[in-house]
């Protein structure tokens, strides 16, 4: 066998495997415990837009100087809320916890079934 038509259908075989596969992003949504409801239904809207797409979701709320004291009450309190409102179009990957001054909870698409 020809070694150099081998490593032509070899390199061919990668190139249709690569356009077949779909890359997935992880988009990130920064907000704060004093994010009005208004901007927070904002953000919820580009969650949704960016779930359709079919990306993950960071979702971060970031807590500076004495606010680290209501991440227990109010960020996990909002952080439910969040996953209230994208129950039907999101599945929470990981609840929400803190990572240093920040409360991270992770979100994907539902897998179309």
């Amino acid at each position: 066998m020809n070694y150099d038509k081998f490593r032509y259908e070899q390199k061919k075989k990668t190139q249709e495997a690569k356009k077949k596969q779909s890359t997935v992003e992880t988009k990130e949504i920064k907000f704060r415990p004093k994010t009005d409801a208004h901007d927070l239904n904002f953000k919820i809207k580009n969650v949704k837009k960016f779930l359709g797409q079919k990306h993950k979701v960071k979702l971060t709320m970031r807590f500076r100087g004495r606010e680290i004291v209501y991440c227990e009450t109010i960020g996990v309190q909002a952080m439910n809320k969040i996953a209230e409102a994208l129950e039907g179009d999101a599945i929470i990957l990981q609840p929400p916890r803190m990572e240093g001054r920040q409360l991270v909870m992770f979100v994907g698409p539902k897998a179309s079934v």
